[in-house]
């Protein structure tokens, strides 16, 4: 069973740090997400998933873009996945990934100042 990080629970993480502060279990359910993310693997990956054309990739798609062996590119994807980032999908032998871009949404609100240019 996988410990998904419900992506409702983060609906009060959007504000930015230049305008007010996280609480506590903002910054709890936030590092969770930048945890996952500060592999440099984990990072590409996410990467690779959410600028591929028509939102979703193949994990076939995946492994030939590093230098990896496939049960670790699955346990990187795994990380991505139990963390809310991205969510997969089985069709026949193959997974197809998604990036959850409301969470990345979230993560991009809580990094900016709140400026306009």
């Amino acid at each position: 069973m996988s410990k998904q990080l419900p992506l409702a629970a983060m609906d009060a993480c959007c504000a930015p740090l230049a305008r007010e502060p996280l609480t506590e279990e903002q910054a709890v359910q936030l590092s969770r997400l930048f945890k996952a993310m500060a592999d440099p693997v984990r990072l590409r990956l996410l990467s690779l998933i959410a600028s591929h054309v028509g939102g979703e990739v193949c994990v076939c798609d995946l492994t030939d873009a590093f230098d990896l062996t496939g049960p670790t590119i699955s346990h990187h994807l795994k990380v991505l996945r139990e963390s809310g980032l991205i969510t997969g999908q089985r069709r026949g032998t193959w997974v197809y990934y998604r990036v959850h871009p409301e969470v990345l949404a979230r993560l991009s609100a809580v990094l900016t100042t709140g400026e306009t240019a």
